[in-house]
């Protein structure tokens, strides 16, 4: 386990990328954005980025509206 920050609030995940950690969120990935340490990532980063100790993680859902 590891601490990192999501949306402002410390908590403690075991994901070690980016889509890991989605699903262990349990969010629908088609309707998040995830920003990892100021950088948006394109949903084909996310098995590839690596989330460590530290991190700060901006976790955004998108719904679609009019």
């Amino acid at each position: 386990m590891k601490t990192v920050t999501i949306n402002g609030q410390p908590r403690e995940v075991a994901a070690s990328t980016a889509v890991a950690l989605v699903d262990e969120l349990g969010l629908p990935a088609p309707t998040v954005l995830v920003e990892l340490n100021g950088k948006a990532l394109h949903r084909s980063e996310w098995p590839t980025e690596a989330i460590t100790e530290g991190d700060v993680i901006e976790i955004l859902r998108v719904s679609a509206g009019g």
